[in-house]
């Protein structure tokens, strides 16, 4: 991968010691990618406010996230998997639909009900989809019911959802807050915008018919002890869902990925991905809220990503998808494990300056 460089957009945003580094990180990527390939697709369900639907999810392969490419998040290592180059054009990107179309049509006897493009960026941002590649996006998915889009909050606008909703499609923007603790996401995501930039977003999308918000929560970013980061997840939940044109909120457990910042601190003993009880607790305690709240936590049960003991993560990853798909917090007390009793001590004792205390 060449080396990554900011943009005048990105310019004077985040940490500038932390981008300058990661830009060195990120530029020992060696692998290539077919623009003309999505990066992944699959099938699946999910809990939506007209109920549980099947989905196809997508995750287009663009020149990836521009605030990444300047240094970006601690966490994310999706650029690594994008284009090199920095753009891909309209009619790669449309085999990418064509290829991902395909693969539904093999794996399913229906189209799915929901849609959820993805570009570990932004899918408003012109300057990885550009304008005409998402109204025939919009277009092509016109006889499906809804839509989920990723996007930060700079790029909402009405004009762009419009492209989505005149086609019939109920539209959601899915945006990486990552929590709403405006000094958390600066200082420990590197996230450059504040929680009232989300709040103008959901605003933004609340004045359109058919359009909505999906919050993406990072639970536990580095440098938080584990009861520091559920704090602050609980907290982050119960503003998002108090906020006019947020519906749903994800709860995304950090795990460790390639060319970032957490995988420097993960080699180095100094990072320990969520435990899943973590998890459990969150739902639980939120359970409530007027919102739906789901996770899916990716790379469950390794060193990678949320675990326990090993010995309990399956079982408590599933009761973590039918919580997602039933929104009841009962599904928890199906589950124990000995660990149950690490955690809670891990929970009491670890702090910011000792933590890990446990792999």
């Amino acid at each position: 991968m060449s080396t990554p460089t900011p943009e005048v957009y990105e310019q004077g945003k985040g940490m500038d010691a932390h981008n300058q580094v990661m830009r060195g990180i990120r530029a020992e990527k060696e692998a290539s990618y077919d623009p003309h390939q999505p990066t992944r697709v699959w099938l699946d369900e999910d809990n939506t406010p007209d109920g549980v639907k099947t989905s196809l999810t997508i995750i287009l392969n663009t020149g990836g996230c521009r605030w990444a490419r300047a240094g970006g998040c601690t966490m994310c290592g999706y650029v690594a998997e994008s284009v090199d180059g920095g753009s891909v054009p309209h009619d790669a990107l449309m085999d990418q639909i064509d290829v991902c179309l395909e693969h539904e049509a093999e794996n399913s006897d229906e189209p799915a009900d929901l849609i959820k493009i993805y570009t570990s960026g932004s899918f408003l941002d012109e300057r990885e989809v550009g304008a005409e590649s998402r109204r025939a996006i919009a277009e092509t998915f016109g006889d499906r019911e809804r839509i989920v889009l990723e996007s930060l909050p700079d790029f909402v606008d009405r004009e762009k959802l419009t492209d989505f909703t005149e086609e019939g499609l109920q539209t959601d923007i899915a945006i990486g807050l990552e929590t709403a603790t405006d000094r958390v996401r600066h200082d420990c995501v590197n996230k450059y915008f504040d929680f009232a930039d989300f709040e103008d977003a959901c605003a933004t999308a609340a004045d359109v018919e058919n359009a909505g918000i999906k919050a993406y929560l990072l639970m536990k970013p580095p440098f938080l002890a584990e009861s520091e980061a559920v704090e602050d997840m609980i907290s982050s939940i119960e503003r998002c869902a108090d906020v006019p044109g947020c519906h749903t909120v994800s709860m995304n457990p950090c795990n460790v990925q390639r060319y970032t910042m957490v995988d420097e601190l993960h080699f180095r003993d100094g990072y320990r991905p969520p435990w899943l009880w973590s998890v459990a607790h969150v739902l639980e305690e939120t359970a409530d809220v007027d919102a739906i709240v789901v996770s899916d936590p990716v790379g469950h049960g390794s060193d990678r990503g949320a675990h326990n003991c090993k010995e309990c993560d399956d079982l408590v990853q599933k009761a973590i998808k039918d919580f997602d798909l039933r929104q009841d917090p009962s599904v928890f007390e199906q589950v124990s494990c000995e660990c149950e009793a690490t955690w809670e001590a891990v929970m009491d004792l670890e702090r910011g300056y000792n933590q890990p205390l446990t792999r």
